[in-house]
């Protein structure tokens, strides 16, 4: 106990820069005030408007039986504190993320006996569904499918209203301030100790520690080509379609089209290596809409409201960088997440904190650790 007394002390007297506001960098500033830290978050636009924003919310990798058990780590352990999250947020901020479960529907997928070993293997929840089954979930999908996967206990959260709760709960928390439309140009530094950081319009912050959340531009801020992360841009758009023509999250052939609440269906996503180019174009758009009406042919009576882009993260395997730099001991990073943002960010918001803070971490940091992959 009086160990734990006098870390809290410690962690009371620090003070740490967060670089990048996006859903990463938000969760970031709220853990770390929640153990009492003094928290400057700073991003180059607005908070919470680049990937964090333009994606999906599934609270589930794609095809999760195809990613590494790095990814598998932190994505069930987010899964199970999400419902937490989501609902402490709420109180912090009086705005409801919308975390709803409804379930993922997979269609024609052939690694299907891959895909029901690691569902058992990882205790997931994951069923054969037959054609009567799939129509009771989906009674407006086209005719003429016969089987699929279903994973009743994945669920979505409506980003934007995520990234507004995590926004409003930062204001209104007195250990956090936020610099918008504030870039970093450059490390301030004391002879070999990081001091804090420099923007390009000349004001400079200074810290116990910088945290690099920067999404696709963490490579260029943490001035590391060992950093492996580059953008991937990502299309998507939205119907505006009556509730319950669409009520899963239903997958085909590596698109999807996710229900929200009010009915709204969203659909996507392109994968797309144009570097940090944001253009939306008219042939990702027709696909995305063909591929969506070919699943419910109901949505070519709705119109599409928007359509819009994002830029990912991408990284090796899609495995994130969580963890100390090896440029100073007071420099971390989190980011890399490539699709999976979202899904796996309460758990490396919990891994990183802990680093940050000398507390044991809630699963091994070894597979994150930039000093062990770079």
């Amino acid at each position: 106990m009086q160990v734990e007394n006098i870390l809290l002390k410690e962690m009371r007297n620090l003070k740490v820069i967060i670089v990048g506001a996006g859903a990463i960098g938000m969760m970031q500033a709220r853990e770390l005030a929640l153990k009492g830290i003094e928290v400057v978050l700073l991003d180059k636009s607005a908070c919470g408007t680049e990937a964090s924003w333009a994606g999906g919310g599934i609270v589930s990798p794609l095809y999760p039986w195809r990613y590494s058990e790095p990814v598998t780590a932190l994505a069930s352990w987010s899964q199970s504190y999400y419902p937490n999250l989501a609902q402490s947020l709420e109180a912090e901020s009086d705005i409801d993320p919308e975390l709803t479960r409804h379930g993922l529907l997979m269609l024609q997928v052939e690694d299907r006996e891959a895909a029901l070993k690691w569902s058992e293997e990882h205790h997931k929840w994951m069923e054969t569904v037959d054609a009567e089954k799939i129509y009771e979930l989906e009674p407006a999908l086209r005719e003429g499918v016969k089987d699929g996967l279903w994973m009743s206990q994945v669920s979505s959260i409506r980003n934007p209203r995520l990234l507004q709760a995590l926004y409003t709960s930062l204001q209104r928390n007195p250990l956090v301030t936020i610099h918008e439309g504030a870039e970093v140009s450059s490390f301030l530094t004391n002879k070999d100790k990081l001091d804090g950081v420099k923007l390009h319009n000349g004001d400079e912050h200074r810290a116990d520690a910088v945290v690099i959340c920067s999404g696709a531009w963490s490579r260029s801020v943490a001035k590391n080509d060992g950093i492996e992360v580059k953008p991937v841009k990502g299309q998507m758009l939205i119907f505006d379609a009556p509730i319950g023509l669409v009520n899963r999250v239903v997958m085909n052939n590596g698109k999807y089209v996710i229900p929200r609440r009010d009915g709204k269906v969203l659909a996507g996503s392109t994968l797309e290596d144009v570097g940090f180019d944001k253009r939306t174009t008219e042939q990702a758009k027709e696909e995305l809409a063909d591929m969506a009406i070919d699943l419910f042919p109901g949505l070519a009576s709705c119109p599409i409201s928007a359509h819009w882009s994002g830029l990912r993260p991408g990284s090796p395997d899609g495995i994130p960088y969580i963890g100390q730099m090896k440029e100073f001991d007071n420099l971390y990073i989190n980011a890399g997440h490539y699709r999976n943002g979202l899904v796996l960010a309460p758990a490396s918001v919990a891994l990183l904190s802990a680093i940050v803070s000398g507390e044991s971490t809630p699963i091994p940091s070894e597979p994150y650790n930039p000093l062990i992959r770079v």
